[in-house]
C-alpha cells in the first residue's frame, strides 16, 4: 500500500513538473526575445550616435579609430606599441580622428603625449582624442582578491560600456589585453574591431601550473595542498579559458607579439586565418650610438633591470640572485658590484610591490648595492645601459621582452629566463654566434652572472656585437611594416 502511494506521488510530481515545462519555454522565449529587441535598439541608438560623432564641420563623414589603453600613460612596452601604432597610422590615414580610451584622470592629454615623448622618445604626428574613463578601478587586481582573471573580465566589459558610450568609434583596436570588451565593441557598437595581445589573460601554461599543483604568483600555496581545490581551481581555469576563447574569437583582426603569444593564441581563439606574429616596436636605432667598448664611470660592473614592477616580473629572484652573487664574490674576488632595478609604476600596488623589494635587499643585507630607478626618462635610461655590463630579465614565460631587447641593443650582455619571448624569438644565435644567456634558477642566474663577469673584455666583446646585429629585426620601422599590413582588413 506504501509503495503505491509512493508511486503515485511521484506520478504526480512528474505531471507538475510535466505542466510547467511549456509555460517555462514561453516565459523563456519572451525573455530572450524582449533581450534581442533590446539590444537591436542599444545597437541602433550607438550607431546613430556614432554617425552624428564623424561628421565633420564640412559635412564629411571621418573614420574615427579608437584604441582601449586604460593605462596609456605607464611606461611599459605595452605604451610603446600603442604610440607607435597611433604614429604609423596617423602616417597612412591621416584624416582620420583618432581616440585613446584610458582611465588616467589625474593628468591631462598633453601632459600624457609628453610622457610618451619623455619616456619613448615618440611624438606623434596628429592630435589625439583622449576619452577619460573614470570606472578604471573595475580592472585592478587588488579590486578581485578571489576569482581575479573573472573579476578583472567583467570589469572591463562594465568599463568598456563606459568607452563605448563616450565614444563610438568605426575601427576599435584594443591593445592590452582586454578581449571582453571585443564582442561589446563589435556586436553592439557595429565597428571593426581588433587586437593586440601582449600576453593572454589565461594560457596552457597556466593551467599546467594549477593541474600539476606548482606554487606561482598566481597558484598560492593553501590551493596547491589541498586537491579539492586545485581541482576547482581546475575548472574555474577550463571554464574561463572558454569564455576567453569566444569573446577573443570575435577580433577580426588578431596581432600577437610573439611566437609564445602566438601558440597560446592559436589553442585559445583558434582564429589563425586573422592571426599574425607583430614584433612589438623597440627604440634600436637609439641605442646605437651607445659605444659597444666596456667604458666605466666608476671600477667594478653594473648590473641593470629594466621593466615594470609587476608581480610576474619577478624581480626578487633578481634581488636573491644577485645576493648570491655577491657570496661568490667575496669568494672569488671579483670587482665592485651594483644592481639597478628600473621599471614604472603604476599605481599604489606597484610602489608597495617597491617597497617589499627594498625590504628584501635589507633582508639579505644587500640594501647598499641595489638601487630602484622609478619611471625614470629616457636619457636616463639610456645613460644607465651605456655602462651596464649585464642587463637582468627573470620573468617566466615573458610574452616578448621590449626590455631586454633593448639591453641587447644597447650593448649590455643579456640574462634572460629560459622561456617566452626571449628563449624563443630573441636571445637566439645569429648566424651561427652567441648573443646572450638564459637561466632559470636563483643558483643558475648566480652562476651565469659569475661566468659572464669572468670572461675577457674581448669575448663579452664580441657577444654584444652578435647581440646588436640580430635586434635589427625589432626596429620601429619593422614595426611599422608589419603592423600596417596585419591591419589593412580593418580599414577596407
Amino acid at each position: 500500500m506504501a509503495a503505491a502511494e509512493g508511486g503515485w506521488c511521484l506520478c504526480e510530481l512528474l505531471r507538475f513538473f510535466y505542466s510547467l515545462l511549456f509555460p517555462g519555454l514561453i516565459v523563456c522565449g519572451t525573455l530572450c526575445v524582449c533581450l534581442v529587441i533590446i539590444l537591436w535598439g542599444i545597437r541602433l541608438l550607438l550607431r546613430r550616435k556614432k554617425k552624428s560623432a564623424s561628421t565633420s564641420k564640412n559635412g564629411n563623414n571621418e573614420m574615427v579609430i579608437a584604441f582601449f589603453h586604460p593605462y596609456c600613460n605607464a611606461g611599459g612596452g605595452g605604451e610603446r606599441v600603442l604610440w607607435c601604432a597611433l604614429r604609423a597610422l596617423q602616417k597612412k590615414y591621416p584624416e582620420a580622428v583618432y581616440v585613446v580610451y584610458t582611465g588616467d584622470v589625474n593628468v591631462n592629454g598633453q601632459q600624457i603625449l609628453d610622457g610618451a615623448f619623455t619616456r619613448f622618445n615618440i611624438r606623434l604626428i596628429r592630435p589625439v582624442k583622449f576619452v577619460f574613463l573614470r570606472k578604471r578601478y573595475l580592472v585592478e587586481d587588488s579590486l578581485y582578491p578571489h576569482f581575479t582573471l573573472l573579476g578583472q573580465s567583467l570589469g572591463s566589459i562594465l568599463l568598456g560600456w563606459e568607452a563605448l558610450m563616450q565614444c563610438v568609434p568605426d575601427v576599435y583596436i584594443d591593445s592590452m589585453g582586454y578581449a571582453f570588451t571585443l564582442p561589446l565593441f563589435k556586436y553592439l557598437g557595429g565597428c571593426r574591431v581588433g587586437s593586440y595581445v601582449h600576453y593572454p589573460t589565461i594560457s596552457t601554461d597556466m593551467l599546467s601550473v594549477v593541474k600539476n599543483q606548482n606554487v606561482g604568483f598566481n597558484n598560492a600555496a593553501f590551493i596547491t595542498r589541498n586537491p579539492f581545490l586545485s581541482k576547482v581551481k581546475l575548472i574555474y581555469y577550463y571554464l574561463f579559458a572558454f569564455m576567453y576563447g569566444l569573446v577573443g574569437s570575435c577580433s577580426d583582426v588578431v596581432m600577437v607579439n610573439s611566437s609564445w603569444t602566438l601558440d597560446h593564441i592559436l589553442s585559445l581563439w583558434k582564429v589563425g586565418n586573422c592571426t599574425s606574429i607583430v614584433y612589438p616596436p623597440c627604440d634600436v636605432q637609439t641605442f646605437l650610438d651607445i659605444p659597444l667598448h666596456e667604458k666605466k664611470m666608476t671600477p667594478g660592473h653594473l648590473l641593470v633591470s629594466v621593466g615594470q614592477f609587476r608581480p610576474e616580473k619577478n624581480h626578487p629572484l633578481q634581488i636573491r640572485a644577485f645576493a648570491k652573487l655577491l657570496n661568490k664574490k667575496e669568494a672569488e674576488s671579483l670587482p665592485s658590484l651594483k644592481l639597478v632595478l628600473i621599471g614604472g609604476c603604476r599605481n599604489q600596488d606597484d610602489e608597495l610591490r617597491v617597497n617589499q623589494l627594498r625590504r628584501l635587499s635589507e633582508d639579505l643585507g644587500v640594501q647598499e648595492d641595489v638601487e630602484f630607478k622609478i619611471n625614470i626618462p629616457f636619457d636616463e635610461l639610456k645613460n644607465y645601459l651605456s655602462e651596464a655590463t649585464i642587463g637582468l630579465h627573470t620573468m617566466w614565460n615573458e610574452h616578448f621582452g621590449i626590455g631586454v631587447v633593448e639591453c641587447m641593443a644597447a650593448g649590455t650582455i643579456i640574462l634572460a629566463h629560459k622561456s617566452g619571448g626571449p628563449k624563443l624569438d630573441i636571445v637566439i644565435p645569429h648566424e651561427g654566434e652567441l648573443t646572450g644567456f638564459l637561466a632559470e634558477s636563483e643558483e643558475g642566474y648566480a652562476e651565469t652572472m659569475a661566468h659572464i663577469l669572468s670572461m675577457s673584455v674581448e669575448k663579452r666583446l664580441q657577444i654584444r656585437k652578435n647581440a646588436r646585429a640580430s635586434v635589427s629585426r625589432f626596429s620601429d620601422q619593422e614595426f611599422e611594416v608589419t603592423f600596417l599590413s596585419s591591419v589593412e582588413k580593418l580599414f577596407k
